[in-house]
């Protein structure tokens, strides 16, 4: 049986993925800081930490999700440099240290993996007061991509996935108002809020053979929100005339 790392397992997206990857027939070790349900109690911004983890297990592993992230937020100007760097901390150098372990792993252990790094639609489109959050999705999204140039010799297929308005982990507070709800399900153009399956789905399809030629990609699982922004702006109907004349 293959193994799966995911890290943020405690609840929400990172449950989700859980769930699906056991499904798919994989062992799944879950990480996080702590929680009733996980297998392995670990800062993930503890480099020392992570790396006696991870070749502490019995076999490399064959998928690595990188979930867990954390957000502060609050206007940048008063921000505090604290909260600024714990967001970076978690969210890039904790990912950056998972994932670098487990290829060391993999490929000292000849196994062809698949690592997969959970940024946001906020590393395409900020929000505002998202304090460093965006910041270190976008980070991470260019990472994936130096990542896959740099292990794709030796079999290890790195990708990204950027969940969009999704109802599950952090996003669940924002949902249950009902205002906000609604309002938020309105601006995505397929009518509904993701869930934490629409995200574990293609992590699934990530880990198949049928994504064995993709790799260094950042994937929008959004509805079509993050693009859609101009769409949802006035627009006078007068210039849906324009450029319709006669032509030659």
């Amino acid at each position: 049986m293959k193994t799966a790392i995911v890290t943020g397992a405690a609840g929400g997206i990172g449950s989700s993925i859980c769930r699906r990857l056991e499904l798919e027939g994989y062992r799944v070790v879950r990480i996080d800081v702590a929680g009733p349900d996980i297998d392995l109690a670990l800062d993930i911004t503890d480099a020392f930490a992570v790396d006696t983890a991870i070749a502490a297990l019995d076999d490399a592993p064959s998928v690595v999700v990188n979930n867990a992230g954390i957000v502060r937020f609050g206007p940048l100007l008063t921000m505090s440099h604290a909260d600024f760097c714990s967001v970076v901390d978690v969210n890039l150098i904790g990912t950056f240290n998972v994932a670098r372990a487990a290829a060391v792993r993999m490929i000292a252990d000849g196994v062809a993996g698949t690592i997969i790094n959970i940024t946001s639609m906020n590393g395409v489109a900020p929000g505002p007061n998202g304090g460093s959050y965006g910041a270190t999705k976008s980070a991470v999204a260019l990472l994936t991509q130096q990542m896959a140039i740099e292990w794709g010799a030796q079999g290890i297929r790195v990708n990204a996935i950027a969940p969009g308005l999704i109802n599950a982990g952090m996003g669940a507070p924002i949902y249950a108002d009902p205002q906000a709800r609604a309002a938020r399900e309105g601006a995505v153009p397929l009518g509904r809020l993701g869930s934490g399956d629409d995200i574990a789905n293609v992590v699934a399809f990530l880990c198949s053979p049928d994504a064995s030629y993709i790799t260094g990609q950042n994937l929008l699982v959004d509805g079509g929100v993050t693009m859609s922004v101009i769409s949802r702006l006035p627009r006078p109907q007068s210039v849906d005339s324009v450029g319709t004349g006669n032509t030659r």
